[in-house]
């Protein structure tokens, strides 16, 4: 057994296993990615990595299946998805992670080719200690009952990261009672709930709940992340700089040799230099963070729903009937369309009266939480500072904005 010292959770002790894994080139290169991306742009002490995160969900998922009445195996290849959960993001993490998909069709956590493929000795390490690689692969990806303890509405990972992300940006709102969370966690099969009672083992098809009597705690978990949706996860300097930083990445891809099998492999320093040269127009601004004003920054009520649906391609398309309008390059401005408002945690489940219901239909904050998602909403158009009236005047003609929307 081996203990790291976090800064959040205090020791986190390793096994054998866990040891081996972290010693890989695959998790190290965890320690060269940045937690929170853009954000820190915002936020200067929010430098933490998904290194230390990757850890802080291990340790979790360890409190987790202890107590969940899991067989000894079942429970290593939860721990070791814990564990590797976060090794198939790209640099930059979430914000990068839109143009591999459109390249790739897949997502960070799909690991099946980075395990079988490109990294064998991590599959030869889970393999020599009687773990199926594509078993752990699965798990990651969500699948099965159990696969919502590594990605679910009730996961590890939301778990560690909120009140990681608190913790390292200085605010207060992304503390939940992790102790408790895990301590309640229950499977509910075919026989009710079970687990945490010294009951008989339950399996992969048990749906995962917070016991009786954790309503408030399921709520808790909504306050967090919504509160940091709006002043961490979605400020808009972070957003800014997080849409400047992918056209910059779909434009380095298009003109370089680079293919997407080695760009999702970057660490964030090594895209930082390869944008500073090859997309220097949007690299050298995204570095020294002289970023784009916000020239329409509109909500929901404002924006016709074929805007707000608007995928990438007709994102694209509208960045360049406007810099056309204007007379600009059309790497001067920056359509922002984020997908609908929406909080995934709404739908874990709580036992209320001994019956397993979804957490919307048990408690009423939900609807308030949702209706504060909807405010919060925006469209953003960015531009060169030098350049906002006339590209948000543009803007509005090109997109139907009814609002104003003009921001500094």
């Amino acid at each position: 057994m081996k203990a790291i010292k976090d800064s959040v959770h205090g020791h986190v002790r390793l096994g054998d296993l866990a040891t081996e894994l972290v010693d890989t080139p695959a998790f190290q290169r965890l320690r060269h990615i940045k937690q929170l991306s853009t954000v820190r742009l915002v936020y200067p002490s929010a430098n933490h990595t998904r290194f230390e995160h990757s850890l802080g969900v291990y340790h979790l998922a360890r409190g987790a299946v202890d107590g969940l009445g899991l067989d000894a195996d079942t429970a290593a290849h939860v721990r070791a998805a814990a564990l590797l959960h976060d090794i198939g993001h790209g640099p930059y993490g979430h914000q990068t992670e839109g143009v591999i998909r459109r390249a790739t069709g897949r997502d960070h956590d799909d690991i099946a080719w980075l395990l079988t493929d490109a990294d064998r000795e991590v599959c030869q390490i889970l393999e020599r200690n009687g773990l199926d690689p594509d078993r752990v692969a699965s798990l990651i990806a969500g699948e099965g009952r159990l696969g919502d303890l590594v990605s679910g509405e009730l996961d590890v990972d939301r778990m560690d990261y909120l009140v990681r992300d608190a913790h390292h940006t200085g605010v207060p709102y992304g503390t939940v009672d992790t102790g408790r969370l895990v301590n309640e966690l229950r499977l509910a099969g075919d026989r009710g709930v079970e687990g945490r009672d010294g009951g008989d083992s339950v399996d992969d098809d048990a749906a995962l709940v917070l016991a009786e009597g954790n309503v408030p705690t399921a709520e808790s978990l909504l306050v967090a992340r919504s509160l940091m949706n709006a002043v961490v996860y979605r400020h808009h300097v972070s957003r800014v700089a997080g849409a400047m930083l992918e056209r910059a990445c779909e434009r380095y891809l298009d003109r370089s040799d680079t293919d997407t099998a080695a760009f999702r492999r970057m660490a964030d320093h090594d895209l930082l230099v390869a944008l500073r040269e090859e997309v220097p127009a949007l690299g050298e601004r995204i570095e020294r963070r002289d970023l784009y004003k916000r020239a329409v920054w509109v909500g929901l009520p404002d924006v016709p729903a074929g805007s707000v649906d608007a995928g990438t391609d007709e994102e694209r398309a509208a960045e360049r009937e406007i810099a056309e309008a204007v007379g600009l390059d059309r790497e001067a401005v920056v359509v922002d369309v984020p997908s609908r408002p929406g909080l995934k945690e709404s739908g874990s489940t709580v036992v209320v009266d001994g019956v397993p219901q979804r957490l919307e239909d048990a408690s009423e904050l939900v609807a308030g939480l949702r209706s504060a998602e909807r405010r919060r909403w925006t469209l953003g158009v960015y531009c060169p500072a030098e350049h906002v009236d006339a590209v948000g005047e543009a803007a509005r003609d090109v997109l139907g904005l009814r609002g104003v929307g003009g921001r500094r």
